[in-house]
């Protein structure tokens, strides 16, 4: 019998493969042989509205006007907000923006550039 390593998200010792791909029952995680030897498990992964990758101190555009919750003003579109920082959970940039303050934004919501 093959040996497989343990789930990289859950620890789980039950893993398979199926395809190409390592797949975890417990968790349904899964990864690549590749994901494995590299270690990229750790990486945050995150895409602006057109699909480019995202990283921390990119400068963004703001593509659509956007609410600020707790406030009667509005995020216009085509704000740029430079330096961003990408955090987990559902708003994934933390940033800074000039009149507004410290803010969190949905990178769905942004361009890179």
């Amino acid at each position: 019998m093959a040996e497989y390593p343990n789930c990289p998200q859950c620890d789980s010792q039950y893993t398979y493969e199926d395809g190409g791909l390592l797949i975890c029952p417990e968790c349904a995680h899964e990864w690549s042989r590749e994901q494995e030897s590299d270690d990229s498990s750790d990486l945050r992964i995150v895409k602006d509205a057109n699909g480019n990758l995202l990283n921390d101190g990119d400068t963004v555009t703001v593509i659509k006007d956007l609410k600020v919750k707790g406030s009667s003003s509005v995020l216009k579109i085509g704000t740029k907000v430079k330096n961003i920082r990408l955090v987990d959970g559902d708003h994934n940039i933390d940033c800074k923006i000039d009149g507004f303050g410290a803010m969190k934004l949905k990178s769905e919501f942004v361009k890179k550039g």
